[in-house]
């Protein structure tokens, strides 16, 4: 490709990667507001801890539709307008969740949920097909700013529980979203996307049949990998809470040690990516997390809780941006209708095992046995990359992927 030709190609990958990054803050904070909200919700509306859980389940059952109904929407319109919309439904939900009766609570769950589960899939995916040369650094990049919404988010609810303005902050954080969604609307229309799904005439079922052993381990791990992260970030402010010493304030803050440690790890990839390969790298992280998550279920009190809440944000931060790196290696221009199967099952992940965690801990009387869930989803998934020496495509050369 001439220069000239170059030069508009890579300043509109620039453009729409950046987009995708800033659209991530507020995503993160809705993704992750329902664990921070929870004890909140729970006296509100007077649920027990299986009647909490079905609340992640709400969110992410209408998120796993969502995230099939993203793959059509890309291939109908593109990758910046499934991004848009599913923004400005993540809006409407967070605007109304405390403004009515529990019903439509529980509504407004689903529909931000939703939002997120058309807006995620299609923001990792362009990011990825746009940066061919550094994905699993972008990738990194991207649930970077997904982390620092996540981090805030906790203190955030923290502080508007303490003032008694919880509505007024779901509503400034809803017109937070709807600026970056008329910012999207707005980009120039002539920025080059990736090349619609729809263009693509490779026959899935030959091509995932000649790669099923790579098909079916990306499979589980997209299914474990975001319910384990929730199972972590969406019961530890309980946990903390459920200990007797730890105060309200403090618990509705502990959820934020967590998610700064994945944001801190994925800050630190891209540099260790320049040293060691991305399976390695994950494999390290999954034994710290197992710690991690081992550490939580020994804890006996706050300090003890943040460590272990630490370790496990570290470990787990590499395994979702390199997990989705490897499926866009792996499926190349099939990669976006292969990866609604996938987010599909990320997303039933995402609300089935918060959901066990909460059953299990109910049917206990104790959170520690329901914690379990997320220290045997980070086992299994250390087992499946184990499993991944024998990709010879996969395993990458050292700082392959971070050409400057």
């Amino acid at each position: 490709m001439c220069p000239s030709h170059s030069r508009p190609a890579a300043a509109s990958a620039s453009a729409l990667t950046t987009a995708a990054y800033i659209s991530f803050v507020p995503i993160g904070i809705a993704n992750v507001l329902l664990g921070p909200l929870l004890p909140t919700l729970s006296a509100r509306w007077s649920l027990n801890y299986a009647q909490s859980g079905a609340l992640f389940t709400a969110q992410y059952i209408a998120g796993t539709v969502a995230v099939a109904w993203s793959g059509a929407v890309v291939s109908w319109r593109g990758y910046r307008f499934a991004m848009k919309s599913g923004i400005l439904l993540m809006s409407a939900g967070l605007a109304v969740l405390l403004l009515g009766p529990k019903w439509l609570g529980v509504l407004s769950i689903a529909g931000y949920g939703g939002g997120i589960g058309i807006a995620v899939p299609a923001a990792n995916l362009m990011v990825a097909e746009l940066n061919p040369a550094r994905r699993a650094a972008t990738l990194n990049w991207l649930n970077f700013y997904w982390s620092a919404g996540a981090v805030a988010c906790p203190f955030l609810v923290a502080a508007a529980t303490r003032i008694q303005r919880m509505p007024l902050f779901l509503i400034v954080v809803s017109g937070f979203a709807l600026i970056v969604a008329a910012g999207i609307h707005g980009m120039p229309a002539n920025l080059a996307e990736p090349a619609s799904p729809a263009n693509d005439r490779t026959k899935l079922v030959p091509l995932i049949r000649s790669q099923l052993r790579v098909f079916l381990i990306l499979a589980v791990l997209f299914f474990i990998y975001v319910g384990t992260e929730n199972g972590f970030g969406g019961w530890v402010a309980s946990f903390a809470r459920s200990l007797g010493s730890v105060s309200s304030a403090r618990s509705q803050i502990t959820p934020s040690f967590f998610y700064a440690s994945l944001m801190l790890g994925r800050w630190l990839a891209p540099l260790l990516l320049r040293f060691d390969t991305e399976i390695r790298l994950v494999r390290i992280g999954l034994l710290l997390a197992c710690a991690g998550a081992a550490g939580l279920l020994s804890a006996h009190g706050w300090l003890g809780v943040v460590v272990s809440a630490c370790a496990a944000g570290l470990g787990l931060s590499y395994v979702y941006p390199i997990t989705i790196s490897l499926l866009s290696k792996e499926f190349g221009s099939a990669s976006a209708r292969i990866g609604s199967i996938m987010f599909v099952l990320a997303n039933i992940g995402g609300g089935l095992l918060p959901w066990l965690v909460g059953l299990v801990s109910n049917r206990s009387g104790t959170l520690k046995t329901g914690l379990l869930i997320p220290l045997c989803g980070c086992a299994l998934m250390f087992g499946l990359y184990l499993r991944l020496r024998d990709w010879g495509p996969t395993q990458v050369r050292r700082g392959a992927l971070l050409d400057a």
